[in-house]
């Protein structure tokens, strides 16, 4: 959909305001902003958050992946991806992912007892390392012991509870649809609907169509994710749809203010892109050893290099340094003027 003229631009962002900024409740929770942080592993980490927190915008955050064996022994202090700040528990969703109703139940214990919002379980990461252990979408083959995850949890807990699935392993949408109900049947909030095969990373487009089919079978909220670049694209998926919301991946982190873009109509202007750079750095320094706060910042300097239009020379300049002291001057040189700004991001840098 792409809107001609200035007036029809702005009713276009006027109106995707208003719908994402439309009250929900989720459960026996009420949410404000209709815009979600996707859950996304290397990336999505406490830091990160801290980012996006700055700029606002956004209903709610979730975490990266975290292992429900490891949950209940780890140390909030210390873990790579069990950490949060007291401030964000408010509107962060934990992410889980395990083999069994047992293990998922322990973890989602823990989960509640820290205060999260909400729990997330994972059936959507198709990693061959996730699926080789029974976890992710590979319990999409075992559409029973799924659902008696869903359940399991839904009876250890009183916080919302939030299920992330693809397809499945075919291009086939029915057993999606039959399982949204089933998993809506087990007690599930809402749902986080991913509508692309298990194997297929992301060599073919997702099929938004299925977003509305799952819509259509259900009663419980379900939020669309894939594919979701701009705010067309947003308003796009709701309106043809009919999906309550939005959970959005990679061009958050390429653009950590975009939820307040698109949900309170924010303009940034072109000093955005050395300060956020900045805040970056240091938010990874402040939460991490040195050598992961870099390798951590070369995992998002791909996305945040894809809103330029040479996004390959400027992500290069970037991570061309042996630590954070070099990224940072880095960032200072390149940014000494604001590198040429892509209309939209360089799709072909969005690598994971």
């Amino acid at each position: 959909m792409r809107v001609n003229g200035d007036t029809g631009f702005e009713d276009m962002k006027k109106d995707l305001s208003n719908i994402l900024k439309k009250p929900l409740y989720v459960g026996n929770r009420q949410i404000n902003t209709r815009l979600f942080l996707a859950p996304m592993a290397g990336v999505g980490h406490i830091a990160f958050r801290e980012l996006v927190s700055t700029y606002g915008g956004y209903g709610l955050l979730f975490s990266e992946m975290c292992s429900a064996k490891a949950l209940p022994h780890e140390n909030r202090n210390t873990s790579p991806v069990f950490r949060w700040r007291d401030e964000e528990l408010a509107n962060l969703v934990c992410q889980i992912f395990g083999p069994d109703p047992q293990t998922m139940t322990r973890a989602a214990k823990r989960v509640e007892k820290e205060g999260f919002f909400g729990i997330d379980i994972n059936f959507g990461c198709s990693v061959s390392a996730i699926c080789r252990k029974g976890c992710g979408a590979a319990l999409l083959k075992d559409p029973n012991l799924a659902v008696s995850i869903v359940s399991a949890v839904r009876k250890a807990v009183s916080i919302p509870v939030f299920v992330k699935f693809r397809t499945g392993w075919q291009d086939d949408p029915g057993p999606a649809v039959e399982i949204a109900k089933r998993f809506e049947d087990a007690g599930a909030d809402a749902l986080c609907f991913h509508p692309r095969v298990a194997p297929d990373r992301r060599s073919r487009p997702p099929r938004w169509e299925y977003i509305g089919m799952v819509k259509q079978a259900v009663c419980v909220p379900v939020f669309g994710n894939g594919n979701v670049f701009d705010s067309e694209d947003c308003l796009k998926m709701i309106k043809t749809t009919g999906c309550d919301g939005v959970s959005i991946g990679r061009i958050a982190i390429a653009s950590p203010w975009v939820f307040k873009v698109w949900s309170e109509g924010f303009a940034p202007g072109p000093d955005i892109y050395k300060a956020c750079a900045m805040n970056m750095a240091g938010l990874l320094e402040k939460y991490y050893d040195p050598d992961r706060a870099f390798k951590l910042f070369k995992k998002f300097a791909i996305y945040f290099a894809a809103n330029f239009v040479f996004g390959h020379s400027i992500y290069k300049k970037l991570c061309k340094a042996d630590d954070m002291s070099g990224i940072k001057e880095n960032i200072y040189k390149i940014f000494e003027k604001t590198p040429e700004v892509a209309s939209r991001p360089n799709m072909n840098m969005f690598v994971s």
